[in-house]
């Protein structure tokens, strides 16, 4: 089946586009407000985008009315925010932040979380969070009723016991966005395939390139 999205409306291609391109990971961005309460939401339009500056995206779509909400908001001003990365654990607690609470009410005591001090910036951590970025923003592009904000990874927190040996990585499964409207996924069940160079692949195929190859 083709489907052309202008035919249909925003909702049925939001519901489209987020059953589709899954799993997604979730950016449970903390940031600061203007007289200090700290503000934390979950979104799954989230990735990195470069390792070489480290960048992270993350898009924030504005409320019913038009209104920009507290996290775009709050970065904007403050030009930081940080990424906690969610684990089976702070499910229950990211699903609650997610609520739309005024601004005068802190999604962290709401939760029962707590905050930790980041390292190069005002902007707190989840001290809960196995692993959380420091992030200075880079750039902001509007997107019709979004806005992505692009940001500098400064610093990482990371548990101590996920990391091994030159900085690698053991066991940590953070969980995934499926679609819409409450759909997750765990990231345990991983597998590893090794890449094949195209020196390999012309071993395995008796030397002979593609036919149309350069």
């Amino acid at each position: 089946m083709q489907i052309d999205p202008s035919q249909h409306t925003a909702t049925d291609n939001y519901k489209l586009l987020s059953n589709l391109v899954v799993p997604r990971p979730i950016a449970w961005v903390s940031t600061l407000g203007e007289h200090g309460l700290v503000n934390l939401a979950p979104f799954s339009f989230f990735n990195a985008v470069s390792a070489a500056p480290m960048y992270v995206m993350f898009s924030v779509m504005q409320n019913e009315s038009g209104v920009p909400k507290d996290t775009e908001r709050n970065v904007r001003a403050r030009k930081e925010f940080v990424v906690n990365l969610v684990t089976e654990d702070l499910l229950d607690a990211m699903n609650l932040s997610a609520a739309d609470f005024p601004p005068d009410i802190s999604e962290v005591d709401v939760t029962g979380l707590h905050c930790a001090p980041s390292v190069k910036m005002a902007t707190p951590r989840i001290a809960e969070a196995k692993v959380s970025l420091e992030c200075s923003l880079y750039s902001e592009q509007p997107l019709g009723h979004y806005t992505m904000f692009i940001g500098e990874v400064l610093m990482f927190h990371v548990a101590d016991e996920l990391l091994g040996p030159r900085l690698r990585v053991n066991g940590f499964a953070p969980l995934g966005r499926m679609g819409s409207p409450s759909m997750y996924c765990r990231t345990t069940d991983a597998f590893n395939t090794a890449r094949i160079s195209y020196a390999q692949w012309l071993e395995k195929n008796a030397g002979t390139p593609p036919a149309g190859g350069n």
